[in-house]
Formats: C-alpha cells, structure tokens, sequence
C-alpha cells in the first residue's frame, strides 16, 4: 500500500546527465547519504525507545541503508574511489531540518514525514540515474535501489499513522512536500544527490 504522497517538484531528466559527468564524485556523495540514512533510522530508536510498535521497522530500515552503503563502496572500490574525508554540510537537509516544528510530538512527527519524503526524492533521483546510465551492472544496481528507497518513503507515514490521525499527518505531509519541493527546486545542480 502507498502511504507516501507525490513530490511537488520533479528534478529534470537533465540532472541525471549533469551527474554522470562526474559519477565517481556522485558516487562519494551517495555513500555518505546511505550512511547517514542508517544513522537518522536508528537515531528515531535512540530518542523513541518507548514507540515499540516502529523500533522493528528501523532496525530493518537500519541495516538495508547501510547494505546499500556496503554495495555503493564495492562499487567505489572497483573504480578506485575513496569515501571523502569529510561529509561535506548538505544545504538540502540543513533547509529542511529548518522548516521541522519546535514541539516535541511535533517535532518527531515532522522529522519521521521529512524522511519519508527525502526517500521518496533519493528514489526518483536513483531512478534518472538508472535510466541515464548505459553500463548495465550499474542500471541493474540503481534500480534495485530506487525501488528500495520508494518503500522507505512508504515506510515512515506508515510509522507516523501509528501515533497521530490521518487527517493530521497528511495535512503536514503536503505542507512539507511543499516546503521540500520549493528548496529542490532551487538547488544548484552537483554531482550529487541533493
């Protein structure tokens, strides 16, 4: 079933091809993002021990984010790319962690449908990847992971049903979808995922 929304902001096919001219720099960015996306789902598990009916759900949302970093350093590897020393300050997240309320069931509500849709938008951006590419080991790769990520935006409202109404969690979905779709919009396009 899809709880997730659509995005308000489709990124242009012509993204995908800014990407691949330096693939080995978006293949650095990639892998720190699959490493921070494990750490932000098992992070909702340090700070909401108590939400026992999600805590399986994270764990497993844990363990295949940092499954799809091990694939992409295999990969690095095979090109002879090295993690960069530093994660670089993403402008994307910082903006979006800006637009989260200040409360705390508010707050967790906003970080859990925030999640939600920066999966959704790591997806459709996997998705440009896998149809620019022409190797197909990569293809095949990128496709396996943007079905993934799809799941993963599904994944969290379904987590935040379990705790407010559904009439509240969509309202402040599209609010955020909104607020998601203005910022990416107005990014400058990198060999990067946001």
């Amino acid at each position: 079933m899809k709880y997730s929304i659509d995005l308000s902001y489709n990124t242009p096919p012509e993204w995908a091809q800014q990407v691949l001219k330096d693939f080995d720099a978006f293949l650095q960015d990639h892998a720190d993002c699959e490493r921070k996306a494990s750490s932000m789902a098992m992070s909702f598990v340090a700070k909401c021990p108590d939400k026992i009916e999600i805590i399986p759900e994270l764990i497993e949302t844990a363990l295949e984010e940092l499954e799809h970093f091990r694939d992409v350093y295999a990969i690095m590897e095979k090109r002879g790319v090295q993690l960069k020393a530093e994660m670089e300050p993403d402008l994307y997240m910082k903006q979006l962690i800006n637009s989260i309320r200040s409360g705390r069931d508010e707050r967790l509500m906003d970080r859990m449908l925030l999640a939600s849709i920066v999966e959704c938008r790591g997806a459709e951006r996997f998705k440009l990847i896998e149809e620019a590419l022409e190797d197909a080991e990569l293809k095949k790769f990128y496709k396996v992971l943007w079905t993934s990520e799809a799941k993963h935006g599904n994944i969290f409202v379904k987590m935040a049903l379990n705790y407010w109404n559904e009439k509240e969690v969509y309202k402040r979905l599209q609010e955020l979808t909104d607020i998601e779709g203005d910022i990416c919009s107005q990014l400058k396009w990198r060999p990067a995922l946001h």
